[in-house]
């Protein structure tokens, strides 16, 4: 019997091309899988065939686990009895028992020869899989083969790969034997069936095109450093040239758009905009908002936004078609942008002038005139009026050195009072989110150290979010949040 499994081994490698390792792996799953049967509960067997002879050992194994995760005696021993056992065991060793070896005849023939061929397909299919990424072919040129629920299926040489309906261009109509290009999105190494997955819509997508079409990229002389799309309606590239002889939108472009056409070809008519990169974030906003002139720009840096102003008749175009002009410069740019006119962005200077004003004038009781030169000098918080060098307060012409230290020392008692009210708020938001079912400390204390003190702001985050700050598994975290929102329902 040891010769017939060398023997069968053999004859399978050979025809199959494939390595004799993955079909000793699949008679050891075949053999696994018959023993299991003599079994009524859920047990865990491991098969070794000798490489050289033939002849096999069946083995009967337990996990180790921690006492309080030990929920399936058939396959798992809990570390205390283990130590017992064996005081060398660690949690993740393995506790095995020999078996008596089933009869390889006896397999049933159906059940073996199915996990065998399986197991050789997928042997086979991961190999060319391989193959295939080594190449590093980001753009995958293929034929549609088939339509599945909207999918195309798209067959690349050996493979087969899958453009998702909502990664195709919108109102395009692929039909079975059409020739596709597309980006390689990811390989789902998980998933049954098509391991390749496709994109028509992604930014990098329009980034390949380029670099197919413009040989100054693929060389070097040209990056292309951010993409935008809104796919079969527009899009934005962000270029930068390093070489300075070199003009990057130009070269982009091609003789008489030659280029630039090429790619719109492939995109189904998408209209292309190509910016200049600019290392200055606002000048880098102001060409990719082209072809709408930008008047002034604020930035904020602490909410990583700007707000853009523009003359009335360039409002429209600077904004775009339902937004997506604005949408665009803002996804390339990284930027949250907030266009105004000149008489909104004077409005919003005033109430903002207004706001710190008031501020100043509460927390710090100044009258109105101290107030206005402290804005006036650029003071937007009462952190900066308490520690801001002593140095540049004494350099308002208005202000004394007694007046600068009494406003310093107003401004930290204030921030003291409002820290001490925070920290009673978020005392009391502990309390009230320990009181929910499903909550432990240690999951209050991961929300408290990302600012979520309340029920109310626990309501207010996504499953995905909680998942992330508690580490929690994603059931537990939708559990807890819909207890946390049942008080907006009662």
């Amino acid at each position: 019997m040891s010769r017939e499994i060398l023997l069968l081994v053999d004859a399978l490698a050979r025809e199959k091309n494939v390595n004799p390792e993955i079909v000793f792996g699949a008679l050891e799953l075949a053999l696994a899988s018959a023993t299991k049967k003599r079994f009524q509960d859920d047990v865990d067997v491991r098969v070794t065939i000798n490489r050289d002879n033939g002849d096999y050992q069946t083995f009967r194994r337990w996990i180790v686990v921690e006492d309080d995760m030990h929920e399936f005696p058939s396959k798992e021993y809990a570390i205390t009895d283990a130590a017992e056992r064996d005081p060398k065991l660690k949690i993740g060793d393995y506790i095995e028992e020999p078996l008596e070896p089933v009869e390889f005849g006896r397999i049933g023939a159906q059940t073996a020869k199915q996990v065998i061929l399986q197991k050789i397909r997928d042997a086979e299919r991961e190999q060319i899989l391989n193959d295939f990424l080594q190449r590093r072919e980001h753009l995958v040129t293929g034929t549609v083969k088939r339509i599945e629920r909207g999918n195309a299926i798209i067959e690349c040489g050996k493979l087969e790969a899958k453009l998702p309906r909502d990664h195709m261009i919108p109102k395009e109509n692929l039909r079975v034997g059409d020739r596709v290009r597309a980006y390689l999105l990811k390989v789902d190494r998980d998933g049954r069936g098509q391991q390749l997955i496709l994109s028509r819509t992604a930014p990098e997508f329009i980034m390949k095109l380029f670099e197919l079409e413009v040989p100054e990229i693929e060389e070097g002389v040209i990056e292309i450093k951010a993409a935008a799309r809104d796919p079969g309606m527009r899009a934005k590239i962000a270029v930068k040239s390093n070489d300075p002889r070199v003009d990057p939108q130009g070269t982009c472009i091609g003789m008489r758009g030659t280029r630039v056409q090429a790619v719109t070809g492939e995109l189904a008519g998408e209209r292309v905009d190509i910016v200049l990169w600019s290392a200055d974030p606002a000048q880098f906003v102001i060409g990719a908002l082209s072809p709408a002139e930008v008047s002034k720009i604020m930035v904020d840096e602490e909410s990583h936004s700007m707000d853009v102003v523009v003359d009335e008749e360039q409002l429209a175009q600077a904004i775009g078609r339902g937004g997506q002009n604005v949408r665009l410069a803002s996804e390339l740019t990284g930027w949250r942008l907030d266009i105004m006119t000149v008489a909104e962005a004077e409005e919003k200077h005033q109430a903002e002038f207004s706001r710190v004003r008031e501020l100043f004038i509460s927390a710090l009781d100044v009258d109105e005139e101290v107030a206005d030169i402290l804005v006036q000098e650029g003071f937007g918080t009462l952190e900066e009026v308490a520690y801001v060098p002593i140095a540049e307060m004494l350099e308002i012409e208005a202000f004394d050195e007694a007046l600068v230290d009494e406003l310093r020392s107003r401004a930290r008692d204030a921030l003291l009072t409002q820290a001490i009210a925070k920290e009673e708020q978020v005392e009391h938001g502990a309390e009230e989110l320990l009181n929910l079912q499903g909550m432990t400390a240690d999951i209050a204390r991961a929300l408290a150290a990302n600012g979520v003190g309340t029920r109310d702001d626990l309501a207010d985050l996504a499953v995905d979010d909680l998942v992330e700050m508690a580490g929690m598994d994603v059931d537990a975290a939708k559990q807890l949040i819909i207890t946390a929102r049942a008080h907006w329902f009662a």
